[in-house]
């Protein structure tokens, strides 16, 4: 697919008002003031809310003076059963998401972009609940699909430009991804279903619905086992999750509460490097395990990996192992009939480890090892297989507080709110023996260190509070207009101290100390107004602010700095980033009489975004190894201009058939060079990396009797692959194939809602580079490819 076919795509959608962007459903009115949207399930159950509804792809919160979208359960279940919510937004305009398996669950290799803005820069909630940053090393959250079932998930909501005042993030420049569990059903329910497919996948999840009890009550209690072999090699991605919710609903308030338990094991991808100077570039580096004599064979006699491949070595196994508990109480308190205050405490539990087994002569690891064991045998060492593993062990202890007051008078409509956590977390880098004898897997937690190279701890306190007054100047007109403050108490300490040339060049010592940065108002104004019952129109513009990242040892992160003096001077001199994003946009939902066109709705949204104090780590010594590193410095290194366009819709054609189609540019760029301690680098002008600038999405919808057909098609325009714009990675196009229908002839008594639902991915089997992993200097880049063709069948049924 190329621009000339985006321009079909764009021309099919331009009717009344371009069709705008993002399909809401045709019976869909507000979304109801920002609500979760997990909704009204009355006495049926959702499969057969569901059934009744009219075909959808999106939703719009119309309610907002932002571009606001969302996706309900069922059309998130429909793109495949089990998905991550977050991967489920790549339907959605302005949205770059990839990862190396079809749900979406691989964070090792997860790549997203929102208008320009890389994942750790946006903000993300569960419930309210702050989710982090979604950095693969983990350190102040979880991702969304290990904080609730998929199948669980009520909607996910993108506020592509900016997000809510109330949002309880610390990194949301770029917007918000909200995420909520669905409420109990209020008739007693059953839920099974059962996933099998390529690759030995088989996901089982159980869902029991109490029904209303008596006296406002309900709850549910659910669980989920999922797994399923790599596609290139023998790993297993695989865990089990419970999620339980209870909801009492009386005349004084709504009290929630929410449980939910998470241990999953996933193998990670090695990504292919690319360079002029690796002349083996294969398209994947599988894993060598369970093979372990071919892993034995595949090392000389001294350790080495064959020197024809470079950089692109083969690794004996990595794998991601997270282990997270995450609870919640909240209570909705009725003070009067137009004043609210709703109260929510929460507690979240992390262990994880990120694990590598790779061999001991890569990479200027036998340097490494020479500073703990000085002339010695390293292969003796490691238990003489020529190979050592390698983790990065994790743990987040945090608790926290969101208070919202909201109350309405006359024409207005004020809130305020308060939020504070208290954040405990450590990373410890160690290395263990691979012994020749009793070699270990991807699913052990390795014990015994032979090395502690380093060990973070860091106490992180988070204040953030916001005051907003919505005002109706009219019936149709509203002004909303409000600030956040947003402040960071942070003390990081290192326990573990490296060796002198266990992490870089002529380092003494990890870094300590605290950081306190404040930033009192972060303004936000914008307005509403409905111009017909159908059409509105929306302008927003908010200040937002990124605080510094708090962790230990890796990262862009002041305490990742390779001495003291270097964290002393960032502390004195850096600035926290920050954006001011500016939106102006149009929402339409239409009935109409055009033959078999019946309705159109959609949004057109532009933004312009002034980003600023850019924190990028360089270095003025060359990267020895991206284990070892060089003497890394952090520091703000100008702005960066955005401007873009969204533009999506639906064309209803009755309930037999819809055409969603979003297609989307983005132009962000950077407007000012950088010194590396060494040279200029010239990024001036140039475009930001891993964001492409063109992208077009479509969602077909058909059906046939009882049968539904979706045609989904994805594509992304080229990318750079280097802060100097050097090299790119060309533009693809997937496309993904689901068929669901009922299974009358298993409903009876006892049986209700039998269906199927069978999934395709990749349909066409294209080949080429799915995400890329930006090179920090021109000439060089990693990849990790798209995976093949893989196909899922799902059968389910309420008891």
């Amino acid at each position: 697919m190329n621009k000339k076919l985006s321009a079909v795509c764009f021309a099919a959608l331009s009717f009344p008002m371009l069709a705008m962007a993002a399909n809401v459903a045709a019976a869909v009115a507000d979304m109801a003031a920002d609500a979760p949207a997990a909704a009204a399930q009355g006495h049926a159950t959702e499969a057969e809310a569901a059934a009744a509804a009219p075909v959808a792809t999106i939703e719009i919160a119309t309610r907002k003076t932002r571009s606001s979208v969302a996706l309900t359960k069922g059309d998130m279940q429909k793109i495949l059963p089990g998905i991550n919510p977050l991967k489920a937004l790549e339907t959605l305009p302005g949205v770059s998401f990839q990862t190396a398996d079809p749900w979406g669950n691989n964070e090792q290799n997860l790549s997203l972009f929102v208008h320009g803005f890389s994942g750790p820069q946006l903000g993300y909630t569960m419930d309210g609940v702050p989710l982090g940053d979604q950095q693969y090393g983990n350190y102040n959250g979880l991702s969304p699909q290990r904080a609730v079932i998929s199948e669980n998930v009520g909607s996910v909501i993108l506020s592509s430009g900016a997000g809510d005042l109330s949002t309880a993030s610390t990194s949301n420049l770029g917007g918000t991804i909200e995420t909520f569990s669905s409420d109990p059903q209020h008739s007693r329910n059953l839920a099974a279903q059962q996933t099998v497919g390529s690759h030995s996948t088989s996901r089982t999840f159980l869902r029991y619905d109490t029904g209303d009890f008596g006296n406002g009550n309900s709850a549910y209690i659910s669980a989920v086992h999922h797994e399923q072999k790599a596609w290139d090699f023998n790993g297993r991605q695989g865990g089990d999750q419970i999620n339980a919710k209870y909801i009492n609903q009386g005349n004084a308030g709504k009290l929630t509460l929410y449980f939910n338990y998470s241990d999953k094991i996933e193998p990670n991808e090695d990504a292919t490097v690319r360079s002029a100077a690796e002349k083996y570039q294969p398209y994947t580096r599988p894993f060598m395990y369970p093979n372990f004599q071919t892993a034995l064979a595949y090392l000389s006699p001294t350790g080495a990996t064959p020197a024809a491949e470079g950089n692109n070595y083969r690794n004996y196994y990595s794998d991601a192992q997270r282990k997270d508990y995450l609870t919640y109480a909240k209570y909705d308190m009725n003070i009067g009939e137009s004043t609210t205050w709703s109260n929510q405490v929460y507690y979240h539990n992390d262990d994880g480890v990120g694990v590598v087994a790779g061999p001991i002569g890569v990479a200027g690891l036998p340097g490494l090892f020479a500073v703990y064991f000085p002339g010695q045998n390293l292969k003796q060492v490691f238990g003489n297989s020529g190979y050592a593993t390698r983790t990065t062990e994790y743990a987040i202890n945090r608790n926290g507080w969101l208070s919202t007051l909201t109350s309405e008078f006359g024409n207005h409509k004020l809130q305020g709110g308060l939020w504070l956590e208290h954040n405990r977390s450590s990373a410890y880098r160690r290395w263990y023996a691979l012994d020749v004898n009793n070699p270990s897997s991807p699913y052990d937690r390795p014990s015994n260190p032979l090395i502690t190279q380093y060990g973070s701890e860091i106490d992180n306190k988070v204040v953030q509070f916001h005051v907003q007054d919505e005002w109706h100047l009219r019936n149709d007109l509203a002004l909303q207009a409000g600030f956040k403050s947003s402040l960071q108490f942070a003390d990081g300490q290192f326990p573990v101290q490296p060796a002198k040339g266990a992490i870089a060049n002529g380092s003494l010592a990890l870094p300590v100390g605290e950081i306190i940065t404040k930033k009192w108002f972060l303004p936000q104004v914008g307005a509403r107004w409905d111009i017909t019952p159908q059409d509105q129109m929306f302008v927003n513009v908010q200040k937002n602010m990124r605080q510094f990242v708090t962790y230990g040892g890796g990262g862009a992160s002041p305490w990742s700095l390779a001495s003291q003096a270097a964290f002393d001077l960032f502390k004195s001199s850096a600035k926290p980033e920050t954006s001011i994003t500016y939106e102006l946009g149009m929402r339409t939902s239409h009935q109409l009489d055009l033959g078999p066109l019946k309705a159109i709705d959609g949004q057109v949204n532009l933004y312009h975004v002034d980003f600023k104090d850019r924190l990028l780590t360089i270095s003025p010594t060359p990267v020895i190894t991206s284990i070892i590193g060089g003497n890394p410095v952090l520091a703000n290194v100008g702005s960066v201009k955005t401007d873009g366009i969204d533009i999506s819709g639906t064309l209803h054609f009755g309930r037999m058939f819809s055409f969603y189609d979003a297609l989307s540019f983005n132009r962000s760029t950077y407007s000012d060079n950088y010194s590396n301690g060494k040279d200029i680098v010239q990024t001036a002008g140039k475009a930001v990396p891993g964001s492409p600038e063109w992208m077009n999405k479509f969602v077909a919808t058909a059906t046939v009797a009882d049968t539904e057909f979706q045609l989904i098609g994805d594509y992304v325009g080229k990318r750079y692959a280097t802060y100097t714009n050097d090299l790119d990675v060309s533009s693809y196009f997937l496309m993904s194939l689901g068929v669901s229908g009922k299974l009358p002839f298993l409903n009876n008594s006892w049986v209700r809602n039998a269906r199927y639902r069978l999934n395709v991915s990749n349909l066409a089997n294209r080949v080429g580079n799915l995400n890329v992993v930006v090179g920090a200097a021109s000439g060089t880049y990693n990849t990790f490819p798209i995976a093949p063709r893989q196909g899922f069948l799902t059968l389910m049924a309420d008891f």
